[in-house]
């Protein structure tokens, strides 16, 4: 049985580069409730989800609660346990209250803050291959780089939750 309930589909939003905070021209993407969670071991669940779509370099925690991008490399949030407020886009962004079940793939250079945490909350972080992760702090010097290193990140092959074939696939193509 798969863990990825039939016909996900991700809602999709774009953020304006605020002056701060980059963000992408690539489409925001999150899934609402699209995995099966194994109650006894969700974030398991989301690690093999993740796992057999390629994607890698993971953790578990929740999401800071300062303002940060990442410049060099796109993430996924699988919402393991709990839920949340998290502001997405940078201060000017969306407030977006993710849930247990629940996956955000920020593409490079997205900002992300938490605003509000239930006391379970649990995210397990990922990462296409060979990207390195690096915290950036919103500020003039860090945008100007970031205005550079974000065009040269690549596109990952698969979506981390519906793979070869999933949405970010179509709808991250450039050109």
């Amino acid at each position: 049985m798969s863990v990825v309930r039939d016909k996900a589909e991700p809602l999709a939003i774009a953020f304006e580069d605020d002056g701060l905070v980059p963000n992408n021209i690539l489409p925001f993407l999150v899934y609402r409730g699209a995995v099966r969670l194994d109650p006894k071991r969700p974030e398991e669940t989301v690690e093999d989800l993740f796992g057999v779509n390629g994607w890698g370099g993971m953790w578990r925690n929740g999401v800071y609660d300062y303002l940060h991008y990442h410049a060099t490399v796109h993430e996924a949030l699988g919402v393991a346990r709990g839920r949340a407020r998290v502001r997405f886009g940078g201060n000017r962004g969306q407030e977006l209250e993710i849930s247990a079940g629940d996956v955000a793939i920020l593409p490079a250079g997205t900002g992300h803050q938490l605003v509000s945490a239930a006391k379970d909350f649990c995210v397990v972080g990922a990462y296409p291959p060979g990207s390195r992760m690096q915290i950036t702090r919103p500020t003039p010097e860090n945008h100007a780089k970031a205005l550079k290193t974000i065009p040269a990140v690549r596109l990952p092959e698969t979506d981390p939750v519906t793979g070869a074939n999933g949405a970010l696939v179509r709808l991250w193509r450039r050109g």
